[in-house]
């Protein structure tokens, strides 16, 4: 039983999100799949931002700063950052101001890069934009910010990158229980539940929500874009336990299953996977993976189904965590290749 009334939330998401087969996709690829039956879970869409995973943790994070009686919130991410996009519309949507403060951390400086995708979103939605050096601190850029406005007598919310903190990652300990739910109702004994990694909190999530729920948590995989593999395995746990401790129950030591072998050059970085993986995707079910998380992710399950990771008949989820104003950050990318 995973009973989480006790946290104050703000209602963000059409949940449960749907769980759709992906058809399209198993007859194009044919043989290829040795019978393993493919479906997606649609934490791309919602109603709030143009949708996506953040809005999960977004519902318990707001909660809470309206618990405490915040005005303001304020949270860091990169550039082209979904979770930036969605915490601006949120704020919006529930009447909080709303300051960001976003790193360059990809080498990029074209137009497409610094100006579309995410970028042109953050302002759109009202936000107050700090943009930093890759390099730069950004939490504690953003905490000095809170401070001065709290000498100021504004009330301010700071969350951190990718709104994973324990508390944010109770949105996918939900997600967990929604998703137990749906395929038992639809007849699926899932092998797998595949996502992306970036700032490990969808996966650390899943894992303490999985555990509450008496499951194995390792029935959730995860593919790190954002850290290499042992960092992000180190910080995954961290999250799951610290998410798992909110909830009231313990990890078994293995609890964390990460694959490192799709984060190509780095965070942000397009590899030759991705690119086939959204181009797939939108073929063959008029689906839109982004490029820097959903599709490495998705290459990732390509890659394992094709080298026999899973059994005939094995029924495998994508948890598809949205980020499709990305794409248009990396026109020019998908145009030359």
């Amino acid at each position: 039983m995973l009973d989480l009334s006790r946290f104050p939330r703000v209602a963000l998401t059409d949940a449960p999100t749907p769980i759709q087969p992906l058809d399209g996709l198993s007859r194009h690829l044919g043989a290829a799949l040795a019978g393993v039956r493919l479906f997606v879970k649609r934490d791309d869409i919602g109603p709030v931002g143009g949708g996506g995973n953040k809005l999960r943790k977004l519902e318990f994070l707001l909660g809470q700063a309206r618990a405490d009686g915040a005005d303001t919130v304020i949270t860091v991410g990169a550039l082209q950052s979904n979770h930036a996009r969605l915490t601006a519309a949120a704020a919006a949507r529930c009447g909080f101001a709303c300051e960001l403060f976003l790193t360059h951390s990809v080498a990029r400086d074209d137009p497409d890069y610094t100006g579309n995708g995410n970028r042109l979103l953050h302002e759109l939605f009202g936000a107050r934009v700090h943009l930093l050096p890759g390099d730069a601190d950004s939490l504690a850029a953003a905490h000095a910010r809170a401070a001065e406005l709290e000498r100021e007598g504004r009330r301010v919310a700071v969350f951190p990158s990718g709104g994973s903190s324990a508390l944010g990652c109770l949105g996918y300990a939900a997600c967990a229980a929604e998703v137990l739910d749906q395929s038992a109702a639809m007849g699926l004994d899932l092998a797998q539940v595949v996502t992306a990694n970036g700032s490990s909190g969808t996966h650390a999530g899943l894992v303490a929500g999985l555990t509450a729920l008496g499951r194995n948590p390792r029935l959730a995989k995860s593919y790190t874009v954002l850290a290499p593999l042992e960092e992000a395995r180190r910080i995954t746990l961290e999250k799951a336990e610290a998410t798992a401790d909110l909830i009231g129950v313990s990890l078994p030591g293995d609890a964390i299953v990460i694959d490192g072998d799709h984060r190509g050059d780095g965070y942000g970085i397009p590899t030759d996977g991705m690119l086939e993986a959204v181009r797939l995707m939108a073929t063959t079910e008029g689906l839109l993976l982004d490029p820097v998380y959903s599709g490495k992710a998705f290459s990732g399950l390509l890659a394992d189904v094709r080298a026999g990771a899973y059994r005939p008949g094995d029924a495998v989820l994508f948890l598809m965590t949205g980020g499709a104003p990305g794409l248009f950050a990396y026109r020019g990318i998908f145009a030359s290749a």
